[in-house]
């Protein structure tokens, strides 16, 4: 997968997200519709025997709501980017869960006692953080050693117009050089140090056509 610069970041309509409920696209993995409050974005939850988990925060409505209880409630929120952090002050509040987020962007959230890392925090045995600094300077990845490996890239890497995970360089992107490093570091560690077979991205989601995560061509 080659690293593409200076494209733009395609916009979708975002179509009653309060009345779409999240959809599992792989098992005990959930995407939440677009959420206007961060941007378009996409927010996962993740079923977990040790606590059920969502990355980024979607919007904060009646339905959400209602998915989250049926879940069994929510233990941790875990952050991508900046960008991600939408109500999470209150969805914190609402669901008592601890607030994962990288030290650079910990600033954000002064109202809240969150739990930083610097390089990489083990959520549980199966679920890592990882510090992708480049699209914004506490970018992580949530990686999900379930369903053959699954990373969660925030903005980190997107989908292109061929549906392929890429870092595209946009006018909120901190440090393109940077991000392109991280980039390299963090597909080393894929599968020398952990399976990857999927790749749910935090937006651009409509570029997929449908498909709930990018596919990982071994090779690729």
């Amino acid at each position: 997968m080659q690293p593409e610069s200076n494209l733009p970041v395609p916009s979708f309509p975002i179509k009653s997200p309060a009345t779409k409920p999240p959809i599992e696209i792989l098992p005990g993995i959930f995407a939440f519709p677009p959420n206007r409050d961060t941007l378009g974005g996409t927010a996962y939850a993740i079923r977990s025997p040790s606590g059920n988990i969502l990355i980024d925060s979607p919007a904060w409505n009646d339905v959400n709501q209602q998915f989250i209880t049926d879940l069994g409630g929510v233990k941790f929120l875990a952050i991508t980017h900046r960008g991600g952090i939408g109500a999470t002050a209150t969805i914190a509040a609402a669901l008592s869960c601890e607030v994962i987020i990288q030290e650079q962007e910990a600033y954000l959230l002064p109202q809240l006692k969150v739990t930083t890392f610097q390089n990489k925090f083990d959520i549980n045995d199966s679920i890592h953080a990882i510090w992708t600094s480049g699209h914004s300077p506490g970018s992580a990845c949530i990686y999900y050693a379930g369903s053959g490996g699954v990373l969660f890239t925030g903005r980190h890497l997107l989908p292109n117009q061929f549906g392929a995970a890429v870092p595209l360089r946009t006018a909120k992107t901190f440090h393109w050089n940077r991000q392109l490093r991280s980039v390299e570091a963090i597909w080393a560690q894929f599968p020398s140090q952990y399976p990857l077979t999927h790749i749910c991205p935090g937006a651009n989601t409509g570029l997929l056509r449908g498909r709930g995560s990018i596919l990982v061509v071994r090779g690729a």
